[in-house]
């Protein structure tokens, strides 16, 4: 009984952040939605930035490795990183502003660790290979800091199956019929993984760099 709750109360976390990429009033609608409370939409500044460090994940089934295509077009795994810590989230390049602001603030997050940063990557997963080819989702990546890791799938490389490992949701929206210009809205919020390739830790969206690196020490 206590694995079913815990598995209702993080979808109920995930749902709650499925406004990050809508226009702000039609995201201000969805955090009024009652699993808001416990994790606020991305769009909720003022909320969000009052969240304190992040919620441990040892104890819950969540994550595992991955194989997906780098910017360079090649296969890059999650367990290459065993031995580092690991911030990993997931949006897309054409996110208007919770990807960018969640990417700048990772590399602050490295900023705040110093010397401790080389012990430390950072990876971003596209949920919209579509658009997201491994050039395109490697150069925006590196945009934010050269040593970011973007990543797209590609081939038979299974997005759906790494969404379900990382309870991570997306949905496209403001799609017209053969269009390319839409939006997806998806969870917010990284990822802690320790130096083993397990998840530790989740890091809301609108968590301080401060606030970051001080759960990142902890895994160094």
């Amino acid at each position: 009984m206590l694995s079913v709750t815990r598995t209702f109360l993080l979808s109920a976390i995930a749902l709650a952040t499925l406004a990050a990429c809508q226009p702000k009033e039609e995201a201000k609608e969805a955090s009024s939605a009652p699993a808001a409370s416990a994790a606020p939409a991305a769009s909720g500044e003022s909320t969000a930035k009052a969240q304190a460090r992040g919620t441990d994940m040892r104890k819950e089934d969540i994550g595992g490795d991955f194989t997906l295509t780098d910017g360079d077009g090649k296969p890059f795994s999650l367990s290459d990183l065993k031995g580092k810590v690991v911030i990993l989230s997931f949006g897309y390049t054409h996110c208007p502003d919770v990807c960018p602001t969640e990417l700048l603030t990772y590399s602050d997050t490295l900023k705040q660790l110093g010397d401790q940063a080389k012990d430390v990557k950072v990876v971003f997963v596209s949920i919209d290979p579509e658009r997201d080819t491994p050039e395109v989702i490697g150069k925006y990546a590196k945009q934010f800091n050269p040593d970011f890791i973007g990543l797209t799938a590609t081939g038979d490389q299974s997005l759906p199956v790494i969404k379900q490992q990382y309870r991570v949701v997306s949905a496209k929206v403001n799609q017209k019929e053969d269009s390319e210009n839409y939006l997806v809205d998806h969870s917010s919020g990284a990822y802690l993984i320790d130096k083993n390739g397990e998840v530790a830790i989740f890091s809301p969206y609108g968590s301080e760099p401060e606030t970051i690196a001080a759960d990142v020490k902890t895994l160094l």
